[in-house]
């Protein structure tokens, strides 16, 4: 993968693109806003295209290269982020391939969750899509190691989360349905470890972890991904305020209150992808 050069280099600081089919992808932007305050960020959402789990790969791969076209002939970015492990795990190779630009995919953590499991008993909840992946299948037959890993495609969870996030009531017990898979008992061993192969599940982690069976590790791989991207563009080379976020989105404006509640940094209001250009 290519990279670009240093900021002392450069003499400006970077635009970051992140992407998401929906609010998910804000457990990651705000970590990477964290790690990288002097870089200039936009978040772009296909939120008309919300969920990406249920899609046909082929559907799924036209969608996310044609607004990706779109928004990047608009922005012009450094470097882009998939904060979608459904998106990451499919379409990667092909954006890679069509832009010249560095891209960090998000894909489900097995390598470090597996590592650090003392039952060896790992679930990854994710969404449907990610877990029939090849991809994933890969991850697991090159890093599980000897840990036996449950996959758990929820067909809820995202848009669950997505609307807690929004301030809609979601009951408990929807939340626990969505989880029960992921916690297993075999013998004497059960689930010390589940990956959030999802960027919305970190978002409402505190709801997750109200109603688990048992108490958990769970694995965010946010803060892999921000060391990724710095170590992509370079290390912070001068002090600068962080400017207000732009956001994105392919259907209605993005809500800059509850993304500035998330992030916990100004945003700005939302600017729309005009869906003409985006493959339906």
């Amino acid at each position: 993968m290519s990279s670009l050069p240093p900021l002392s280099a450069a003499l400006r600081a970077p635009t970051i693109l992140v992407f998401d089919s929906g609010l998910g992808g804000l457990s990651v932007f705000r970590e990477l806003t964290r790690v990288r305050p002097d870089a200039h960020f936009i978040y772009a959402a296909d939120d008309a295209g919300f969920p990406y789990g249920p899609r046909d790969e082929q559907d799924l791969i036209g969608r996310v290269t044609a607004v990706m076209d779109a928004l990047i002939a608009r922005l012009a970015p450094d470097a882009v982020v998939i904060a979608c492990n459904t998106a990451s795990t499919l379409v990667l190779p092909v954006l890679r391939a069509r832009y010249a630009i560095p891209f960090v995919g998000t894909v489900p953590a097995i390598k470090p969750a597996c590592e650090g499991s003392l039952t060896k008993q790992v679930s990854v909840l994710a969404t449907p899509g990610t877990v029939k992946r090849d991809y994933t299948q890969a991850l697991i037959r090159d890093f599980a190691g000897n840990c036996h890993v449950t996959l758990v495609g929820a067909t809820r969870l995202a848009p669950l989360s997505e609307a807690a996030m929004a301030g809609a009531p979601v009951a408990d017990e929807d939340f626990a349905a969505e989880i029960a898979p992921a916690f297993v008992r075999e013998g004497r061993d059960r689930t010390d470890t589940v990956v959030l192969a999802c960027t919305h599940y970190p978002l409402v982690l505190d709801r997750l972890e109200k109603v688990a069976p048992w108490p958990v590790r769970w694995v965010d791989p946010a803060a892999a991904i921000a060391r990724r991207l710095s170590s992509l563009i370079g290390p912070v080379a001068f002090a600068a305020s962080p400017m207000p976020l732009r956001l994105f989105s392919t259907g209605r404006p993005l809500d800059a209150a509850l993304v500035e509640r998330i992030v916990g940094r100004r945003s700005r209001r939302g600017e729309l992808v005009p869906l003409d250009v985006v493959a339906m």
